[in-house]
């Protein structure tokens, strides 16, 4: 259950950031596209990034890890590609778009854990 939860999470923060983030846009039926952009950029975050990861290491060592939001922005390059409703206009745009929805995600994540306290 927690999956899907983070999963609508997740498509809310990109339904939100599409709406206030100019370059970004979600359309057609957009709470559909917003939960398949999220489910999209799962998928690749497990499969495509790893490899990606392993193959630029030489560079985010050399960059101090700071290439690793170029790879980001390639993976929501990717899912602009896959899906027709989203779209995202450059390569700066996509990188501030995944920074954001890194915090956004972390932000709501943490108010989810919020209720689990140890004993």
């Amino acid at each position: 259950m927690s999956v899907i939860l983070r999963l609508l999470l997740t498509a809310f923060a990109v339904f939100i950031l599409a709406y206030f983030l100019p370059g970004v846009t979600l359309s057609g039926d957009v709470y559909v596209n917003a939960i398949i952009v999220a489910l999209v950029l799962a998928i690749l975050n497990i499969l495509v990034k790893p490899i990606l990861v392993i193959l630029t290491l030489p560079i985010t060592i050399v960059t101090f890890g700071l290439f690793l939001l170029v790879i980001n922005a390639l993976i929501i390059l990717l899912v602009d590609k896959l899906i027709d409703g989203f779209e995202v206009s450059s390569l700066w745009t996509a990188i501030l778009f995944s920074i954001l929805l890194s915090v956004l995600q972390s932000i709501m994540y943490s108010l989810l854990n919020e209720d689990k306290k140890p004993l």
